[in-house]
């Protein structure tokens, strides 16, 4: 991979992070499986979210006893598949995608071969702005403890601020391809990239959460609501 996408399904020739994958990720077999499905069988499986991302978040939703999740941009499923793993029993993931091509194609076999998982999902087939705001309109604010944004990266900034406002006060949000290959630091952007780093200011400079950005995968923005 060129720029600085280190994503641990992917060859690249720096063995710090090598070493760092190897000792963190733990993958259980239908991440395993969806994965190696992904890879194997999508043109654009590059879209795919590295498997140490979703290890962090794993994480996270475990520190936080979390129960309701936002999963912006579900492609295969894999994110979404990573967080009903994580969940308690009565655990609840909201996964949007405008597109279920690619989950139909190869997540949902795989998903579903596990319905006590499979149950803990809901996707949404239209515009993850369109969910947001109809859970906003419903009453949901401040009810859902975790979201992760991977999806059309010209909306991060609208995602970050709706999934603020759903989330409690101590709410995780993780917004990936934060560093998009590197292209963040260069003179010339184009419209996404310009988007990213839009979104990581405003995550950095924004007074109603805490919040660290670090060089894994593809970029890993953290945010902490206040």
């Amino acid at each position: 991979m060129s720029g600085t996408v280190s994503k641990s399904y992917y060859e690249h020739d720096d063995k710090v992070i090598d070493y760092c994958n190897k000792l963190t990720i733990k993958l259980h077999p239908m991440q395993q499986e969806l994965q190696d499905s992904t890879l194997a069988n999508h043109k654009m499986s590059v879209m795919l979210g590295a498997p140490e991302v979703l290890t962090i978040g794993q994480n996270f939703l475990k520190l936080i006893h979390a129960k309701k999740v936002l999963d912006i941009g579900t492609f295969t499923g894999a994110s979404a598949l990573a967080w009903a793993l994580a969940l308690p029993d009565d655990g609840q993931v909201i996964s949007m995608d405008v597109d279920s091509s690619a989950l139909d194609q190869i997540g949902r076999p795989v998903i579903e071969k596990c319905p006590k998982t499979a149950k803990k999902i809901k996707f949404q087939t239209e515009s993850a702005i369109d969910t947001l705001d109809r859970l906003i309109a419903d009453g949901q604010s401040g009810t859902f403890d975790f979201s992760f944004i991977d999806a059309d990266k010209v909306n991060y900034s609208n995602y970050y601020d709706k999934s603020l406002q759903l989330l409690k006060p101590g709410g995780v949000i993780l917004v990936d391809n934060a560093l998009w290959s590197g292209s963040v630091t260069k003179e010339n952007k184009d419209e996404s990239t310009k988007a990213i780093d839009a979104c990581n200011q405003h995550i950095s400079q924004d007074p109603k959460s805490n919040s660290f950005l670090v060089n894994t995968g593809d970029g890993l923005h953290v945010a902490f609501k206040i």
